[in-house]
């Protein structure tokens, strides 16, 4: 790719939106969540229990039922997972990190909009609607 002074001016405005987005409320409220979040001991503790059942868990889980420990092991998955979801810095942490994501959507959508109407957009929230993504959407495959 040739690096040409429109480029430079693009790359430049987008490192603006950067800034300007984690200068913002938001973008100021995930990074102290985030951090209080990696701080906060007991809620490490739960990460780490849960990830660790987890990873115990997916060991057995191809072979189902017939695995000892199979229902008891996910039990303790789901419970350890309950556990850690309702942790207040992890569930701070998420629910900011969802209101970031849904305005990098919004501004991705924004952007592909600009180009043209049959631009796929990938969204990170399974939820978001107001854009066209994959086939079945009504976008450029014309299956929707």
């Amino acid at each position: 790719m040739i690096v040409t002074q429109e480029y430079l001016e693009v790359e430049t405005e987008a490192l603006t939106l950067v800034k300007n987005i984690m200068e913002s409320k938001i973008g100021i409220d995930y990074c102290l969540a985030k951090v209080t979040l990696k701080e906060d001991t007991v809620a490490q503790q739960k990460i780490q229990a849960f990830n660790k059942a987890k990873s115990a868990f997916e060991a057995i889980e191809a072979y189902g039922k017939y695995a000892p420990d199979y229902k008891e092991l996910n039990r303790e998955v789901r419970r350890l997972k309950r556990e850690m979801d309702t942790d207040e810095s992890v569930y701070r942490y998420r629910l900011l990190e969802t209101d970031l994501q849904t305005i990098l959507d919004e501004i991705s959508l924004t952007l592909a909009k600009a180009v043209s109407d049959t631009i796929k957009v990938p969204a990170g929230n399974p939820f978001f609607t107001t854009g066209k993504s994959g086939c079945g959407s009504g976008g450029s495959c014309g299956c929707g």
